[in-house]
């Protein structure tokens, strides 16, 4: 069961930096590529953690998902820093 909201979380991550990316084409304000790129890392440490826990349980990825996860935040905060006008 916990696999399949590993994938879920991936998924739903996914969709979000779409529908971002969507609006970003549409009105051109930065913050919402800002958020884009955030969730698109939010991701890949969502797929991450499906590949070190189910996938290749023997391999230990935390460090891996760690810094992955932390480049999205830190995206994510760099874009609201540098975005207030």
């Amino acid at each position: 069961m916990a696999e399949v909201v590993y994938l879920l979380c991936a998924v739903t991550s996914l969709i979000c930096a779409a529908a971002l990316l969507r609006m970003y084409v549409r009105r051109g304000t930065r913050i919402l590529l800002w958020s884009s790129l955030g969730f698109v890392g939010l991701a890949a440490n969502n797929g991450l953690l499906f590949v070190d826990l189910v996938v290749i349980p023997t391999v230990d990825l935390s460090l891996t998902r760690a810094a992955f996860g932390a480049v999205a935040l830190l995206v994510l905060v760099v874009g609201l820093i540098w975005d207030v006008e």
